[in-house]
């Protein structure tokens, strides 16, 4: 489970969301309010089982002045880094996407740190694929032959990314995430997975950002059967979002930020808007956003 941003618009340095402000991503890898892991051992010693901690790793990536692709990732955590304040302060981009990474019982490596990149495409992923050991090979051979060996890494949100490239996402961002849900859920059911699907998800090619957010509803096991989506909120600019040094700074109108959780220690639900559940939303600057409903997209 993880903590990310997400945001299109005009050109912004990247510390205004990920390090200046008073719940800044930065903030929430050490204390993160919304991340109830229920089913998570560690978790039940906190108030409403929210694991504050996002401590295994960290990673950025943004469109560059020519529109490619930047990245950076570490397996420091956000919070004791030097280098992830000093790049936020020093990259300004219309589109970016940050992550900080917790993975109890994961493998710890770079290869494993969100943001994810292939041919123009960022993505990024909170919750996870239950029984994915179980998944896994099915699912990782659906992705396509010509992409299959870009694969680096061993988690399940890397497989969530190179099955919705496979399955169109570039011309098709809706309909590839949509599919992507469904094929996971396929898998579950066939191989009698009892653990849900959930997710949080953002993807964006620097002009459009697409995100979802979901959880199984079917063929749960009883421990699981008020599995809940992660937490997603998003806002639309111009919007003033208070610094740690007690100032603000205003996101510019027609931008949009998808978020884990609002970048605020206080905020205003008629500024952070919920994300609706099971559902994708696309995000164009100076466009109103289309919210798409599974059940939606599966009757049409």
């Amino acid at each position: 489970m993880c903590r990310w941003m997400a945001y299109v618009g005009e050109k912004i340095p990247l510390e205004i969301l990920l390090s200046l402000p008073n719940h800044s991503l930065i903030h929430q890898s050490l204390n993160a309010r919304q991340l109830a892991l229920p089913s998570y051992k560690y978790a039940r010693q906190f108030r409403n089982h929210d694991f504050p901690t996002q401590g295994e790793g960290f990673g950025m990536a943004w469109i560059r002045r020519d529109g490619t692709v930047g990245r950076y990732r570490d397996t420091q955590p956000a919070w004791d880094s030097q280098n992830f304040p000093e790049l936020a302060a020093q990259i300004e981009s219309s589109c970016f996407l940050s992550h900080v990474r917790a993975a109890p019982g994961g493998s710890v490596a770079a290869d494993n740190n969100h943001p994810f990149v292939h041919d123009g495409w960022m993505f990024q992923h909170n919750g996870g694929i239950g029984g994915f050991e179980a998944l896994k090979r099915e699912l990782t051979f659906d992705v396509a032959p010509a992409l299959y060996p870009f694969i680096r890494g061993n988690t399940d949100s890397e497989v969530c990314f190179y099955l919705a490239l496979t399955y169109g996402l570039a011309s098709d961002p809706v309909k590839a995430m949509h599919r992507m849900r469904e094929r996971v859920e396929q898998a579950r059911m066939k191989y009698q997975v009892g653990q849900p699907f959930e997710g949080s998800f953002a993807a964006s090619d620097g002009e459009v950002l697409v995100a979802m957010r979901t959880v199984s509803t079917q063929g749960l096991l009883q421990i699981y059967s008020d599995a809940q989506a992660p937490s997603l909120y998003w806002a639309e600019g111009p919007v003033h979002i208070r610094m740690d040094d007690g100032n603000s700074e205003e996101l510019p109108a027609g931008s949009f930020t998808v978020v884990s959780e609002p970048p605020e220690l206080h905020y205003a639900p008629r500024t952070w808007h919920q994300f609706p559940d099971q559902s994708i939303g696309i995000f164009q600057r100076g466009q109103r956003p289309l919210f798409y409903s599974f059940e939606m997209l599966s009757h049409s």
